[in-house]
Order: structure tokens, then sequence, then C-alpha cells
């Protein structure tokens, strides 16, 4: 701002980043007026400009203000000022609001946010025009994305378009004092969305909805209630038997179910709950949180135990809506609120979906008239003693970009389209990377189809067509099917990335490495993936970075006897793991003869004959895998998992009271290149623990324990001889607390510089914004 003698700066601007629909404008309308500056603001494509003139004191002031009285849930990016021309005329009388600009969208829509505490106030004062409302919201909260149907945002764009605003909405809607100044889903009781009670298919004469379904619910039925970015199935969390009537009407024998609380009070009357735990529950993103159940309750009763069987911690959310807020205040204690499907299926939005696909499993209907437009799961987040981690993005974290180093400024725009599993797609731009919602597993037919239709939503938002498509290099994956189809139509180059590089690469990009940075070392653990070399990947030591990878070090591979059905059964896991470890005739051998149960009634001869010949048994990595083994071994759901990662889970629970006081059982790890970790050390120790009747919690500790530093002593050896500083912990076995706590403790005590996704899931969540990292910095002719 030098270069002006006049004691009148003149200034032009510009904000970027998550600054509209979120009350930015009036914001910056009232700063202005306070630093008694004139001027105008306004929206355009790449986010709000203001033009300023006053008092150089002032308008310093005013410039600090923007980031520290900054909108809750507005996020600044950048602010960039030059002076106004000279000839610019005189200082405008007054500070104006003015209409919208067009042009290029670098800006987009942000994610749905939780209910503001000025909303909460009004809905529980009588004397409040909005008191008992359930759709109360302002600039500061309320539904975005879950409700937008196209560019620009504003109501028409949305599905509040049906609701014609009232007299005195429209009046809050025009005023830039108000908070509720150009709010697109602003309503009342007069103008706004209704509910209504079904059961049968038939209304509920009732003039309170929400009661009526409080004292069902207290009752122990089950409610379907239609949310903010779907269906929940409610019913009361204190009683087992309405809990197991839901599992088995829903069919989802052991996976856990989330459940909602009143408040902070109340979760800590159930749970514990530490400062971290308690802020990240109080978020705008209101996500479930992963808490640890008390087992010293002053009430009765407690939590049931079938939310979350055999685990010692549940998914806990506080309310979100302002139908949350009132149901919770009229039921008791805490109620289960889990998705509205069937197994497997993604969640119900619509009014008549639910009457067709929940009626066998809910008792009864909250309804209302506002349109779902984008499906949006719960975002799920858990605090590990490094800090919080994303489990699952969605619902109130999802679309906020993540803004890139300046090196991906000039980059090629890249739509990246993720995995088969927990399904996201990427868009890359201007040095920013959209990643969409958790979608789900493409193999469901419904969640490929929202897939396809958020995609093409996203593509309308933004404004975005790509010069490149980023996909995974499984053939067989069905958004790499999709990404090879658009990248022909288009005629753009397609760039296939493996999997564990994906993961690697996600990791640097949300941590800010440029890709001119030194490479880094990864350990990545998950499932699986399709390697370079045509196997399937899932225990990797990587040395790479955006631009290429080698493999440094990776499991022993072993057969995954069946395929798919390996992934089910973990029974068969363990059967190829002795096969591998012990010889083709392990099941003869005498020392074997007293783990017959483990194995009774499964063909073991089919089993070994697979092995042997080669078929429908690939060779595999997997951490994974592995983890199912020792699970099997210690018989932990040997025979079939009901759900993804279970075994895993169940592992983890048992071993945490163990950890302190027993010694990591041996592994295998040898000097070549890369370096390859086996079993059989392992395994003659875990057997022989389990012949002495050791208990499974301590030999799932001292497979956690043995792991860990195996893991972290070759990691730091592997990183020692290549000079290299950074390690990265990526892929879905890494979401196990113990794993990376105990990694993150030991490399970062040898003096490496650990990074660990936090911003996006380590699991297949992330893979897109990974694949488009690379695709951006790929060379092409």
């Amino acid at each position: 701002m030098t270069g002006r003698t006049s004691p009148t700066t003149a200034l032009q601007v510009r904000i970027t980043g998550l600054v509209q629909g979120v009350g930015f404008r009036p914001f910056v309308w009232r700063l202005a007026n306070e630093e008694c500056l004139t001027g105008h603001v306004l929206n355009d494509a790449a986010g709000v400009l203001a033009e300023v003139w006053g008092a150089p004191v002032h308008v310093d002031r005013f410039l600090d203000r923007l980031k520290s009285d900054c909108p809750p849930l507005a996020r600044i990016d950048s602010i960039e000022t030059k002076l106004l021309p000279e000839d610019s005329g005189p200082p405008p009388q007054d500070f104006r609001i003015i209409s919208s600009a067009s042009g290029a969208v670098a800006t987009g829509i942000v994610p749905d946010a939780a209910t503001c505490p000025n909303c909460v106030a009004e809905i529980f004062d009588p004397a409040d025009r909005r008191s008992g409302y359930a759709f109360t919201n302002c600039t500061h909260c309320g539904p975005r994305l879950s409700i937008v149907t196209g560019i620009p945002y504003d109501r028409a764009s949305t599905s509040m378009a049906p609701f014609i605003m009232c007299t005195e909405c429209q009046s809050e809607y025009d005023n830039p004092v108000d908070r509720r100044f150009h709010a697109q889903p602003n309503a009342c009781t007069t103008c706004g969305p209704k509910l209504w009670c079904e059961v049968g298919g038939a209304n509920v004469k009732t003039d309170d909805p929400i009661a009526w379904a409080a004292d069902r619910i207290a009752a122990g039925d089950i409610i379907a209630i239609k949310g903010i970015g779907g269906f929940h199935l409610a019913t009361d969390a204190t009683s087992t038997q309405a809990v197991d009537r839901l599992r088995d009407r829903k069919n989802r024998p052991h996976k856990p179910l989330a459940v909602m609380v009143q408040n902070l009070e109340q979760a800590r009357t159930y749970c514990h709950v530490s400062d971290d735990e308690a802020e990240l529950l109080k978020d705008k993103a209101a996500p479930i949180v992963l808490l640890r159940v008390r087992d010293d309750l002053e009430v009765f009763p407690g939590l049931s135990k079938s939310l979350a069987p055999d685990l010692t911690q549940c998914g806990v959310m506080l309310p979100y809506t302002p139908l949350h807020h009132l149901l919770m205040a009229a039921v008791p204690g805490p109620i289960v609120m889990t998705s509205g499907n069937l197994s497997e299926d993604p969640q119900v939005i619509g009014n008549q979906e639910a009457a067709a696909k929940l009626a066998q499993i809910a008792d009864g209907f909250l309804l209302h008239d506002r349109e779902i437009v984008n499906r949006l799961d719960d975002s799920v987040m858990r605090v590990d003693r490094s800090g919080p981690v994303i489990l699952r993005r969605a619902r109130g974290l999802a679309p906020a970009p993540l803004r890139l180093t300046d090196a991906f400024k000039g980059a090629p725009s890249v739509l990246a389209l993720g995995g088969e599993l927990k399904s996201t797609f990427c868009l890359l731009r201007d040095g920013q990377a959209v990643v969409s919602q958790h979608m789900g597993d493409l193999e469901n037919r419904r969640v490929l189809e929202d897939f396809e239709k958020n995609r093409d939503l996203y593509r309308q938002i933004y404004v975005f067509e790509p010069n490149r498509i980023a996909i995974d290099a499984h053939p067989d994956y069905l958004s790499s099917q999709i990404g090879r189809r658009l990248a022909a139509d288009k005629n753009i180059p397609l760039i296939e990335v493996q999997h564990h590089h994906a993961h690697l690469a996600a990791c640097l990009a949300e941590h800010g490495i440029s890709p001119e940075a030194d490479p880094s070392l990864a350990i990545v653990l998950d499932g699986s993936g399709l390697g370079s070399d045509g196997t399937i990947w899932g225990g990797e030591i990587l040395v790479g970075d955006y631009k290429g990878f080698d493999r440094a070090g990776h499991f022993l591979p072993v057969p995954l006897p069946g395929g798919a059905a390996a992934v089910r059964e973990p029974w068969r896991n363990l059967a190829a793991h002795f096969h591998v470890a012990f010889g083709d005739d392990w099941q003869n051998q005498p020392g074997f003869a007293w783990l017959r149960q483990r194995f009774k009634d499964k063909n073991l001869s089919v089993i070994s004959q697979m092995i042997r010949n080669g078929l429908n048994a690939p060779l595999s990595s997997s951490a994974g895998r592995l983890f199912d083994a020792v699970a099997a071994a210690i018989g932990v759901c040997p025979d079939r998992q009901s759900y993804e990662g279970q075994t895993g889970a169940l592992l983890e629970t048992l071993a945490r009271p163990y950890l302190t006081d027993c010694a990591p059982y041996p592994v295998d790890v040898s000097n070549g290149n890369p370096a390859v970790f086996s079993w059989a050390s392992f395994w003659e120790a875990l057997l022989k623990d389990l012949q002495n009747g050791v208990a499974p919690g301590q030999v799932s500790a001292r497979f956690h324990l043995g792991l860990i530093q195996a893991l972290s002593r070759t990691a730091a050896k592997l990183a020692g001889e290549r000079s290299i500083s950074r390690i990265v912990l990526s892929g879905g076995v890494l979401q196990n607390a113990i794993l990376a706590d105990g990694l993150i403790k030991n490399l970062t005590e040898t003096g490496f510089e650990v990074l660990l996704p936090r911003q996006f899931p380590a699991n297949d969540g992330g893979l897109s914004l990974g694949q488009a990292v690379i695709a951006a910095v790929k060379p092409w002719q």
C-alpha cells in the first residue's frame, strides 16, 4: 500500500477460499462500516471481491479482522490486495453489497454444518417465532451440499426452491445486518418444510410429530427418521432387546451402530471423553466420534452391549440439526442413529424409497418434505495418541477443498476416480483438490449410480473439464472402467496409478509436500491393491514421491485360497499361512493335531490342492489377510467376517489390556532388495503360546508389538541407507490405532519426521487424492 500520498487508501481486496454461502459478504459489510470504510463487496467466480476506501489505519485493521473475525463456516485461503488506480474516482459515500459477477468458477459449495448456538437457542425459546421449528438455519449453519442441485448457489438451485419465503423470512434474507442475509435455506413454520409421521403408509394424527417419535423410540420401537443427508434408523440405545431387533431386521449382526446423545454431559455419562474428543464432538462438522465406553457407569441402564459387540469403543455424535436437538430433548437417553438402509445398500434419501425399503425394518416414520438431493453419510473420526484421524469423510467435511502446495497451481486439471471400495473421486485444478464425499462400494449398483450422479453434479458446480483422467491400475475396478471410457470419449490422457503409490501420494499432498521434495519412505498396509508385478500387494514399504516409487520391502506373498472368499473367511488365510510356513502337509504333522478344531468341517485337502496348483489362489502380500489369519488362530470369527475389518477391530480390542507387559513375537526380515517379512518364526512362537494356554488378548498384543517392532526397525534401516528423513504411514490397516501409535512413537524417537493422513482417510477413501496429484505431475507427450 505504498505509493499513495493521499490520507485515504483505495484498495481492491480479493478473498479466496470457502467464502460463498457462509455470510461472508455481510461480514465484510459489517467490518467495513465498523472501520468507517466506504466501497462495495460482491461475489464472483473466484470468491469475494471488495473495493474499500478509508484511512490507512482503518484499512489495515479491516484486513487484519478479515482473518481474525472470520465467519464460522468460512475458510480463507488467500487475501490479495492491490491499490486502485489514481483515476478511480472519488470515494463512495457508503459501503454496499452489490450483485454477483459472473466468470469461471473457482469457488464451490461448503459442507453441511451443525446447527449453530443461536439457532439452537431460538428453537427452545417459547417466545421466538421459530420455537420448536425443525428446519431452522442461518448463514452460520444448516444444509449446503445435501440440498444443492447446481450453480449458482442460490435458492432456485436447491431443494428449498419450492418453499417461497414469507414476508418475515424475506426481510431477514434481504437485510445485511441479519445473520440470515442470503441464507438460501432460510425458512420458518409459515413458509418452510413440514414434519409428519406415518405408520404402515398412513399418516399419524398428531400435533407434535417429534414428541410422537420420541415416545415410540422410548418404548423400544424402531423409527426411520429423515435427516439432512439421508434416513437414520433410531431406537433406544440402552435396550438390548430393541438393538437386537434392529440388527435382526437390518441384517447387520455385528457391525457397530452409532449413538446420538443429547449433549456433551450425556456423552460423558456413558463414555470416556477427552478434551480433544469433546472438541471433535462439538465441531461444526458434528462427526461420529469413536469413544471408549465407561465400565464404571453410575446410571442404569448403560449402553447396550449389542451396539458394538466385543468392542470397547462406540461411535457417538451430538445432535446436528434442529430436528435432532428437539428429538433428543424429548427422549430420556441415548438413541441408536444408524444409516437407514438394508445391509450393504447405500443410505435411503427419498420418502417413497424409504417406504419401499425400510417398511420391514421400521415401526414408524418421521418424515419431511424437503428433498435430500445429495446423499451424505455421517463422517467418522477418532482421536489417537498422535491426534485426530478421519475414518470416513462425508457430511460436514466434504467437499471442502484441499489447498495444495504452490507447485500444483500450473498443473493440468485432473479427474481422479478412486478405487472400488470406500469410493470417492477428486477434481484437481488451480492448486486445489476437491475430494467428494464417501459413497461406498461400487460393486453395489445404487452406489455406482450415486458415483456417476455426483460426478456430474461436481462437474457442473465447479464448471470442471479435466485435461487428464487418473484411475487405479486394477483393470477390473468399476471406477477404472469408467475412467477409461471417459478418457476415450474426451480424447484426453489416461494415467493408471498403482494403488499403494496413491496412498503414499495422498498423504504427501495433504501435508503440503512439494513435488520437488526429496523422496519419502512409506509403510502402506491394507487389504489389497494390484501391484506393479501383477500380484496382489498389501504389506508394503515404498520409497518414492509423486513421480514414482520403488518397492523397498514387502510381506512374503501368501496364497488367497478361494480368492474373494478368503477375504470373507479368515480360516482360509490361516490355512494358507501354515502351508507357506510349515509345508504342504502341515495338517498331518503331530504338532498341529490340537488345532484341528479350528478347521472342523473345512475341506483342507481342497485348500491344499488349490494352493499347490495355483488354482484360484492368487499370491498376496496383504497385511489385512495376515490379521485374518491371526484372528482365526485364536478363535476370533474364524469362519466368516460379517463386516469389513472385523478381525482387525476385534484383535485391537483384545490386545489393549496386555500391551505393557508382554514381549513382541519374532518376525524374520531378509536383508535383500526388497526386504521380505516372513512368518515361520512368528507362527512357531504364536502356536506355542496357544498350546500353553496363553490368553487370546496376550497373543494379539504380542502380534501387534512384533509387527510394530519389525516394521519400525526395517523402515528405519531402509530409510537410513537412503538418507531419507521422512516416513509416511498409510493404508486401511493403519487405521488400527495400536499399530499407528506404535510406529509413530518408534520412528519419531529414532529421529524421523512421520506423516499420517489427517484430513483424509488412510483407507481407500483417500485414493482419489493420491491419484490426482500423481497424474498432475506426470509428464505427457
